[in-house]
């Protein structure tokens, strides 16, 4: 399907974004990357594209000759970032929602896909697919959620208008996994505990560890996005695993490999209780997750280990 066709990723630098190039590397396609991160170690078969997708003429310009788009750029942001500094993340994703599927369209793709957020949904024991348009998202989620439904709906809106879909919609669950972002100030669960474990005496944790989330490896993410795309699946699916963890259970096992205490900071905002996917959308079209939590963290944390220098070197944040 993708042999010798030209494909565009958006947040190609990305950790979903990396795994995905290669796939696609895999499977002969030519593939272009398009981010304001300059790569670190990526292959040097993509052809990059350092643009800002806030500008429609940059989107216009990158979509140009492209066979598929893979949309995955965004802002990922933790809870803390979410409730201080709103404006920063909705503004521009309204941008990249809008400006990259109008350009895409425009260039008339054979195929495009969204990336959606959990952040869609209203709190709710299961999240369930059909349930995001009877609802509104959650409080802590709500400005980022809004933007990336209002990209979803922009995706309906062309499928109504032509009378036939050619967008792909995902929404994963909480992704972790090598080339995250380890920014202790706006990293999310997973690598921030990492940074953390790594860097301190001991393990702080905010919360009281009993919040449960639903965490897919960056690799399965993109091998889901790969087959939506292959069947050319128009209605919304989850990506996640379907099974809850607590956030102690993923604190323990970081603490276990670095050898760290743990101290819990319960005055500290968690987010929504709890939240875990149905899956079954997913499975009905042929998905299912491979990555096991507890390699995936493990793997996470090896590379993790192998690349700090050159992580700190390239934000120059870390001290």
């Amino acid at each position: 399907m993708f042999e010798d066709k030209n494909v565009l990723v958006t947040g190609g630098s990305g950790m979903i974004g990396r795994q995905l190039v290669s796939i696609l590397l895999e499977n002969g396609a030519k593939v272009h990357v398009a981010d304001l991160n300059q790569p670190i170690n990526m292959s040097e078969k993509i052809i990059f594209h350092n643009i800002d997708l806030k500008d429609f003429n940059n989107c216009k310009e990158v979509c140009k000759d492209m066979d598929y788009v893979f949309n995955l750029v965004g802002i990922k942001c933790s809870p803390k970032v979410c409730l201080e500094r709103p404006a920063d993340i909705m503004g521009p994703m309204l941008q990249f929602n809008t400006n990259m599927l109008e350009a895409a369209m425009l260039a008339k793709v054979k195929w495009y896909l969204y990336t959606s957020t959990v952040g869609v949904y209203e709190p709710a024991e299961v999240l369930y697919e059909d349930d995001v348009w009877n609802s509104q998202p959650s409080k802590n989620d709500w400005y980022g959620g809004w933007a990336k439904r209002m990209g979803e709906l922009q995706c309906q809106a062309y499928e109504k208008q032509f009378g036939k879909g050619k967008c792909s919609i995902v929404r994963p669950a909480n992704v972790y996994g090598p080339y995250d972002n380890f920014n202790p100030e706006n990293a999310m669960v997973i690598p921030s505990l990492i940074r953390k474990a790594h860097d301190s005496d001991i393990l702080e944790v905010w919360g009281d560890g009993s919040a449960i989330r639903d965490f897919i490896h960056c690799r399965d993410v993109a091998l889901g996005m790969i087959h939506l795309v292959k069947n050319k699946v128009t209605e919304p699916v989850n990506l996640g695993s379907g099974s809850g963890i607590s956030i102690k259970e993923i604190a323990d096992i970081v603490a276990t490999r670095f050898s760290k205490k743990i101290k819990w900071l319960a005055d500290k905002p968690t987010g929504d209780a709890k939240r875990v996917f149905d899956t079954k959308r997913a499975k009905k079209y042929g998905f299912e997750t491979t990555v096991s939590l507890e390699s995936g963290i493990n793997e996470t944390i090896n590379w993790f280990l192998e690349n700090k220098d050159v992580i700190d070197k390239r934000y120059n944040v870390f001290k």
